[in-house]
């Protein structure tokens, strides 16, 4: 079968459609679905096709929006809620927990939840909250999951992984492996948000890699940046100030279409995370950086493309969740 190229303009509807033949059937989980979000977008359209899709939120009661939204345009989808708090180790566990109960495999893991309000606070595990939401706890679900998402194996399929990250794992210089736990009293990490956001983004990308490299041959694993999309997120108040600053939004807070950020809509936005989860283009390329729909290792900071990083990174990581993570 001949596919369509995609590209920046490409929306999660278009590639849903074009790769629809890949997602029937399939089960797939997605972190982060409130509604006006890439994480929802990816969802509604993957649940034309799919046997079950999974959304997860820390509030019960706008992820039960979410799944109303979608089973509304899709009348036939198989939508399930489960509540995910990823600020909280013993709730990844609960959640995993509940999932692992479900009887069928899981083909598809879309981590897209994150942690993006740019306040400095520490979790109840003792983790900088972004980095536990953005990396600690997906990695830790990942994890939890492995069984299950090594059942949906066939001769046709191999399980994927998919994080979502952002621009800004290659915007600065790269994460600091002695304070993954939580930064040094004092140090830039702690004072400047957007540091630390760059950290917490550059993680994901650093754990597709060593999750791929440690898991060739059962499963695959990509990272990506979504693109420039305005969200709810660009409308939190600590983010407002910051984003103005670098220019992306203007003094009114809405999108700076002027800058040198190219702006996505959210069906745009979300194209490059169905485009990982399901393109079979990419089975070749595990591993890899994904955006605007296509492979782009070149656009992936250097320290995120090191092998040796992945490798420090994941044992960091296996000491703060207190176990090992064999794939």
């Amino acid at each position: 079968m001949s596919l369509p190229t995609f590209g920046f303009s490409t929306t999660s509807d278009e590639v849903a459609d074009a790769l629809s033949s890949e997602i029937a059937g399939k089960n797939v989980l997605v972190t982060g679905t409130s509604q006006n979000g890439i994480g929802f977008e990816t969802a509604r359209a993957i649940a034309k096709y799919a046997g079950l899709v999974i959304i997860t939120g820390y509030n019960s009661e706008r992820l039960q929006l979410s799944a109303d939204a979608i089973c509304k345009e899709v009348p036939k989808a198989n939508v399930r809620t489960v509540v995910l708090d990823l600020s909280s180790l013993a709730a990844v566990r609960k959640a995993a927990e509940e999932i692992n109960a479900y009887s069928e495999p899981l083909h598809v893991l879309v981590h897209n939840a994150a942690h993006t309000s740019l306040v400095y606070s520490i979790t109840v595990d003792d983790i900088e909250s972004q980095m536990a939401v953005n990396h600690v706890s997906p990695f830790l679900l990942t994890k939890l999951l492995l069984p299950k998402l090594l059942a949906s194996a066939s001769p046709k399929w191999l399980p994927r992984v998919v994080v979502v990250s952002s621009e800004s794992q290659g915007m600065g210089p790269g994460i600091d492996l002695s304070a993954v736990r939580k930064p040094a009293p004092g140090s830039a990490q702690e004072t400047d948000v957007l540091l630390r956001y760059h950290e917490a983004k550059s993680a994901p990308v650093l754990t597709a890699l060593g999750l791929a490299k440690r898991g060739a041959g059962k499963l695959r694993a990509y990272s990506l940046h979504p693109g420039t999309i305005f969200t709810n997120v660009q409308t939190k108040e600590a983010v407002v100030p910051a984003l103005q600053a670098i220019g992306v939004l203007k003094e009114d807070g809405q999108p700076n279409l002027e800058s040198a950020f190219k702006w996505k809509t959210i069906p745009q936005g979300a194209a490059t995370t169905v485009v990982a989860a399901f393109d079979p283009r990419l089975n070749d390329k595990s591993g890899s950086f994904l955006e605007d729909c296509v492979e782009a290792n070149e656009k992936r900071h250097a320290v995120n493309s090191d092998p040796a990083n992945a490798e420090k990174l994941w044992k960091v990581t296996e000491e703060i969740i207190g176990e090992e993570f064999v794939v």
